[in-house]
């Protein structure tokens, strides 16, 4: 969660009017003053200046400074964050850099600070990215998980109130909606985040649905949940395999948002809820296996796009689609070998217990084409062999239409949420032919987050359809462990951009 109470606002001026509690500016390596430095620098008669030639800060990656009581100027402290070199200020050290100017502010005590940081320059990038930005990542820095912790970390003086600067006055208009969008994004994340985090004893398939319905009736949009025997009737024979070794009971989550003019094709998202996964029969080894309550992510990420979207209320007609079980081993679980047959009537040869995501996913993409979608889109935990493909840096996107793959694409790219294209060629399919069922669930070692795509779209046949794999990026593990809300950020650029295509 994050401080619920932290406000922020956009406002033009000079930092050395500024009357604040804490003031932040950057300072390049080699002591070079941003243009806010510059202007306290003057104030100051040089003193600025002269405390950073004793040796105090360099301007590297990763400084930080305070100071208090800088003579002509009215802030109380002055915050001096490293930026590194000038040259290389890009995306990735832009936001690095706000993220440790939000985590010192945190240590600082004081209520309220101007962040100037916002003026500096990052090439390509317009006042509207900086501080959209600035929002979504000072709320990720902030974002801590200790809901289950029997003493909360709470902090003496929070930080409440978090001003964005912008150089001019017609930026205030641009400044107020990229904030507005931040905010909206951030919270996404952070329920996102949340529904990760928690521990699957805890995040079943039933608390996924309840914490569905609740987001529904809070936003006002329509949700719904298919029950073990409604999915029965509906023929989910894929999806009902996998929840057969659990005593949890499967969940189909279907959420309707009707933003947009009536009868307009939705646009569909489908999250993977496996909200916990040891493999089944084909067992996960023990290490790093408490992991595995990530693997609901692809549906956690549903959910907050859908709150992003509707405290947004854009004007868009979006269903969210989340198939939810557990996968664990018992007699009555998946063996490999069994062949079952799925919503769509195709059969399936589970060769390996451990491959149940697209299980699940097939049945419900076949169950998305009655809303007749403009586009679906599928987010999930997929393969550990995207994670050796791309590391944890871009999702992994495959699409059976190469324009969708495109706005998707350049949706990370605005969003800093980033997704890299993989083949969907014909060429994998024949990984996927079986001896006994119209096709097996796993494609050998070669190629397998392409071959895991390639198994969906023979689901997804009807419609224009691209697939993310999250596996590498919807959680960090290590001495940082935690989900990251990822790809929320994307998926509401991409909706944005749907409905208002030259706002970005």
């Amino acid at each position: 969660m994050t401080d619920k109470n932290l406000e922020f606002s956009v406002k033009s001026g000079d930092p050395e009017k500024q009357r604040s509690a804490c003031l932040v500016a950057g300072v390049f390596e080699g002591r070079k003053l941003s243009s806010a430095a510059r202007r306290l620098d003057e104030a100051s008669n040089g003193a600025l200046g002269a405390i950073l030639r004793r040796g105090d800060l360099e301007g590297k990656s990763g400084q930080s400074l305070l100071l208090h009581n800088l003579p002509g100027v009215l802030c109380e402290r002055l915050l001096l964050i490293g930026c590194g070199k000038e040259k290389e200020f890009h995306e990735n050290r832009y936001r690095e850099t706000l993220a440790k100017a939000a985590k010192a502010l945190q240590d600082t005590g004081a209520g309220d600070a101007t962040l100037y940081l916002t003026e500096l320059e990052v090439r390509g990038r317009d006042i509207r990215w900086k501080l959209r930005q600035a929002v979504e990542t000072v709320e990720d820095a902030l974002y801590r998980f200790d809901r289950l912790k029997s003493e909360k970390t709470e902090r003496r003086r929070p930080l409440r109130k978090l001003i964005l600067p912008v150089a001019k006055r017609s930026d205030l208009a641009a400044g107020e909606e990229a904030i507005k969008q931040g905010k909206a994004i951030a919270a996404g994340m952070s329920l996102a985040k949340d529904l990760g985090n928690l521990p699957g004893n805890i995040c079943t398939p039933a608390y996924l649905a309840e914490q569905a319905i609740e987001l529904g009736k809070q936003y006002n949009f329509k949700t719904t949940v298919l029950e073990q025997a409604d999915m029965e009737k509906l023929g989910m024979g894929a999806l009902l395999s996998v929840a057969r070794g659990s005593r949890q009971p499967p969940k189909l989550i279907v959420l309707e948002y009707h933003g947009g003019h009536e009868g307009e094709a939705p646009i569909a998202l489908i999250g993977k809820g496996l909200t916990f996964d040891a493999g089944g029969i084909s067992i996960k080894p023990a290490a790093n296996m408490d992991e595995m309550k990530y693997d609901m992510c692809g549906g956690a990420s549903v959910l907050g796009a859908f709150k992003a979207l509707a405290q947004l209320q854009l004007p868009i007609n979006v269903v969210g689609v989340i198939p939810s079980s557990e996968n664990l081993p018992d007699g009555n679980a998946n063996k490999p070998g069994d062949i079952v047959t799925s919503m769509s009537g195709q059969t399936i040869e589970i060769l390996n217990t451990d491959a149940e995501g697209r299980l699940i996913l097939c049945d419900a993409l076949t169950y998305t084409e009655r809303y007749h979608p403009a586009a679906v889109v599928d987010m999930a935990t997929l393969t550990g062999a995207c994670v050796i493909a791309l590391g944890s840096h871009p999702s992994g996107l495959l699409s059976n239409h190469d324009a969708l793959a495109r706005e998707l694409i350049n949706a990370g790219k605005y969003a800093w949420d980033r997704a890299w294209q993989l083949p969907l060629w014909d060429d994998y399919q024949k990984q996927l032919d079986s001896n006994f069922a119209d096709i097996a669930n796993i494609g050998g070692r070669e190629g397998g987050a392409i071959t895991a795509a390639c198994f969906l779209a023979r689901f997804a046949k009807k419609f224009k359809w691209a697939h993310l794999d999250i596996a590498g990026t919807a959680w960090k593990g290590g001495k940082e462990k935690g989900a990251t809300g990822r790809p929320v950020p994307l998926l509401v650029t991409f909706l944005l951009q749907r409905c208002q295509p030259h706002a970005e």
